[in-house]
């Protein structure tokens, strides 16, 4: 499967790319308000065709893209990046701005015989939402802006065996856990590097090293959330180099609870959540870990159309 046409190409040109990549019976799984959808049409139909009208010069600029097979033997291609163009029309209601806009993505595709057969995918919406000037809910706690590629600049000549970076990865994840204990349980000196960036999706925003991690994501998510359990074992978890990637369809299940999370209120209601991760491994450290969080599926569960607030704003 090769998506780099996407890069600089019309919307007929995108279409033939995409429904050539992708098996007519796939399973498209994508982001809220898209929803699962069937085939490289269904993709194309509900979510690319749309964009693509709404940014005629777009260009899918990859920052990141790396394959491997995860614990159920599956292959599985990953790529995070940006989706680049002039915003001259509107997108899902989103007003355009006329000038450049960045529409960030993670997707993973499943491959078999070179085509993808299932698709799991989350566009940063509430980012382009806030380059918009149109974000309807509660600001960021952390740095809002375009998430960059990997420091080392790297993400397109990723090799080697992955094994150490899954071990460092994994072993931290174990540990979050250990959450309900406290802070000093989880030893995160341990894992991430003193100089560690997550990047965040818009929402919540990128928050630096790990006090700024603490601080602007965590202690607010685990507040809310104490008793967010993961689901690894339902997901896809595979490294090549020194970088790692999850996807799961969903990833995580809690309730919300304490004083809120984002703005929303402590209703005591169970959710899912979906998020796509990408973990960039230095030495025995975390160095950079890029997180695209489903919030607007997040809302929806709660009965807020986020989307509907913000054309109340425009």
């Amino acid at each position: 499967m090769d998506l780099t046409a996407l890069s600089d190409c019309d919307a007929a040109r995108m279409a033939k790319v995409i429904e050539s990549g992708i098996a007519p019976d796939a399973s498209v799984h994508l982001c809220h308000p898209f929803g699962d959808v069937t085939g490289g049409a269904g993709f194309v139909d509900i979510a690319l065709g749309p964009l693509w009208a709404a940014m005629p010069d777009v260009e899918r600029r990859v920052d990141i893209s790396m394959t491997g097979v995860d614990g159920h033997g599956q292959a599985w291609l990953g790529q995070a990046g940006h989706y680049a163009g002039g915003f001259a029309a509107p997108f899902l209601g989103i007003p355009p701005t006329g000038r450049l806009a960045h529409l960030r993505f993670h997707e993973f595709y499943r491959i078999v015989n070179n085509l993808a057969v299932e698709v799991q995918a989350i566009w940063d919406l509430p980012d382009l939402m806030l380059q918009a000037g149109v974000w309807p809910m509660g600001p960021p706690l952390g740095h809002s802006g375009r998430v960059p590629g990997p420091m080392t600049q790297d993400g397109l000549r990723i090799g080697g065996n992955g094994s150490h970076a899954l071990r460092v990865v994994g072993d931290m994840l174990d540990r979050l856990h250990l959450s309900p204990q406290g802070e000093a349980a989880m030893d995160l000196p341990a894992a991430w590097h003193p100089r560690c960036t997550w990047y965040g999706p818009g929402g919540i925003g990128t928050a630096r090293g790990i006090r700024g991690f603490r601080d602007h994501h965590q202690i607010p998510f685990l507040n809310a959330m104490p008793d967010r359990r993961g689901l690894i074992e339902r997901g896809h978890f595979f490294a090549q180099g020194d970088y790692v990637a999850f996807t799961a369809w969903p990833g995580m299940e809690m309730h919300v609870t304490g004083d809120g999370w984002l703005g929303i209120a402590p209703s005591g209601q169970k959710i899912t959540m979906r998020s796509l991760d990408f973990w960039r491994v230095e030495g025995d450290l975390i160095r950079e870990n890029w997180v695209c969080v489903d919030l607007l599926d997040v809302w929806h569960q709660l009965g807020v159309d986020v989307l509907a607030r913000m054309r109340q704003l425009t």
